[in-house]
């Protein structure tokens, strides 16, 4: 009988994911922290409710539950004197994972999120251990598949995938019950009356969603919050890819105050990337989630305020002159202030022109190759449309799940457009097949039932064929997401791409601040990563972009300080 996964990582791992304090390590903590003392059976956290910190034991036994939305509780473990009670949530107060009771009495320092954060910078040493623990926890929820969220709903249910994707990329737990194979899932599916196609979302609280879109489910959890943010920030990023999340970790390790705004998840259109093999210092390569999920926790604790996911609608520049602010308006009317922005969107996946395709995204037409589409169409038959890096590596990927990989190029082959290690593992894969000058030209099935099947034809020849294929994976490149940035009438290249440095001045646009290659035509406004006019586009560069800026960023906001006085 194979072992759960979570189970193998706590017994291999426990050392480093529940180490134990000395005396000294306790006494140098106790600055950072307040004494709290609890009665038997106490709560000191509740799984769905804000945590406050992190728990020190000094004295007692501390007894940590799993509990998801349903009730059903599962023993993690028994901490004592020595053992510390957190994982990565707590370093912005993000509400519990679990719930966490006194065995008897017990004395604790409570480490406030400011404070841990401050304690893991602090005391390096110390705080290399306890942001290893953080993260270990983290995964161990993740993979026990046993807490967060419950989602109820049949295996092939289109809005599952979309769901599931969600809170994978942004490393949220969930809980999977399918009605077919589990008891309670069937009674509340029929106690909501719920359809064959339809998810049951149940959060920790007890809240229940019906087919919930992907905002109204981070509500549910917390992992946005609803407060005005009327703060003035040094910079505001939006976009949390290679280059925002880069930017925002070393923007705030100087010292800068900083908010990163993004519409979907951490790590962008790399995060979606099932292995990236040619970026320094992997020689095994990484996949893009978990490069993406250290940047993000990096940049937590180093106090970067995170608003994922927020839809950014708007720049609002009207303010620039006479108070020396900027504003990023969001979906839902907030205004976040700061004094400079940088624009890191990215860019958006581009679109087949085939009819009906908004219909399937999510329910059969996908944008990226995760473990979750992985484990949905295995032992099937998909189809792959793309012939660039990021379609190689997904064609790869999705090989070692599925019956067969249709790879669909509008081109001669793969040369011109792939990088060559890439060609040879493709040729090298059997149950890959590329097929040059074809295209997609249709697609069948319903909204409800997701895609069931696609014609493909050679652009050629003509000829047509109609295939039962279920899963149809677009790597058809991207186009700048540069809407937002149209109320301030940024200056773009012909393609759409932000003009910085000096571009913005050989285009006649107004004059750029000495020296600040990555600025826009908008003083303040800084542009880094895919969505920025020359970039490499490549997460190198884009990491690279996001490191650079930020002597820019100092250099602009001194001058406007000087200004002001």
């Amino acid at each position: 009988m194979a072992s759960d996964p979570a189970s193998t990582l706590v017994e291999t791992r426990r050392h480093q994911m529940f180490p134990v304090l000395t005396v000294d390590e306790i006494e140098r903590m106790g600055r950072f922290g307040t004494v709290r003392r609890y009665a038997d059976g106490d709560r000191l956290f509740t799984a769905g409710e804000l945590g406050p910190g992190m728990f020190v034991v000094l004295d007692g036994v501390v007894a940590i539950t799993q509990r998801n939305g349903l009730g059903q509780v599962v023993p993690i473990a028994q901490q004592g004197r020595g053992h510390f009670l957190a994982e990565v949530g707590q370093l912005s107060g993000r509400p519990a994972l679990v719930d966490g009771h006194a065995e008897g009495a017990v004395e604790t320092l409570l480490i406030e999120p400011a404070a841990l954060r401050a304690l893991l910078i602090a005391e390096a040493d110390l705080g290399e251990r306890i942001t290893r623990a953080l993260i270990l926890r983290r995964v161990a929820l993740i993979e026990s598949g046993a807490s967060g969220v419950v989602l109820i709903a049949h295996s092939d249910a289109p809005t599952l995938a979309r769901l599931q994707s969600f809170l994978g990329r942004n490393g949220q737990p969930y809980h999977h019950l399918d009605p077919h194979t589990d008891h309670d899932a069937q009674v509340l599916t029929e106690q909501y009356q719920i359809g064959p196609f339809e998810v049951l979302a149940v959060c920790p609280t007890g809240a229940v969603l019906r087919n919930p879109t992907d905002l109204e489910l981070a509500r549910c959890l917390g992992m946005v919050d609803t407060i005005e943010h009327n703060e003035l920030y040094d910079v505001a990023i939006v976009g949390a890819g290679p280059a925002g999340l880069a930017t925002a970790v070393y923007a705030a390790s100087e010292g800068l105050r900083v908010m990163v705004m993004d519409c979907r998840a951490h790590g962008g259109q790399a995060g979606a990337s099932a292995r990236i093999e040619n970026y320094l210092g992997f020689p095994t390569g990484i996949s893009g989630q978990a490069l993406a999920g250290r940047a993000f926790v990096q940049a937590q604790k180093f106090g970067v305020e995170m608003l994922i996911p927020a839809q950014v609608t708007s720049l609002d520049c009207s303010r620039r002159d006479e108070q020396g602010e900027l504003g990023v308006i969001l979906a839902d009317g907030r205004r976040i202030r700061a004094r400079s922005v940088v624009m890191a969107t990215g860019a958006r996946y581009r679109r087949l022109e085939v009819d009906n395709l908004a219909a399937f995204e999510g329910r059969g037409v996908w944008y990226w190759a995760s473990p979750i589409e992985a484990r949905i169409c295995r032992e099937q038959e998909v189809a792959l449309v793309g012939g660039g890096n990021s379609a190689g590596q997904a064609a790869v990927f999705l090989a070692a799940h599925a019956a067969k990989v249709i790879m669909l190029v509008r081109g001669e082959g793969l040369s011109a457009t792939m990088s060559r290690y890439l060609i040879e593992r493709i040729e090298a894969t059997p149950n890959i097949e590329l097929r040059t000058h074809s295209a997609v030209t249709a697609l069948h099935g319903d909204a409800a039932a997701g895609l069931q099947a696609i014609t493909l034809q050679h652009r050629r020849t003509g000829e047509a064929e109609t295939r039962h294929i279920r899963h149809l994976f677009l790597f058809v490149g991207a186009d700048p997401e540069t809407e937002c940035m149209t109320s301030c009438h940024a200056a773009l290249d012909p393609a759409g791409f932000v003009l910085t440095g000096d571009k913005v001045r050989s285009a006649s646009c107004q004059a750029s601040r000495p020296g600040a290659s990555l600025e826009s035509s908008i003083p303040g406004v800084f542009a880094v990563g895919d969505v920025r006019s020359g970039s490499v586009k490549r997460v190198g560069g884009a990491i690279g972009e996001g490191a650079a800026v930020v002597p820019l960023l100092h250099a602009f906001l001194a001058e406007a300080q000087r200004a002001a006085v």
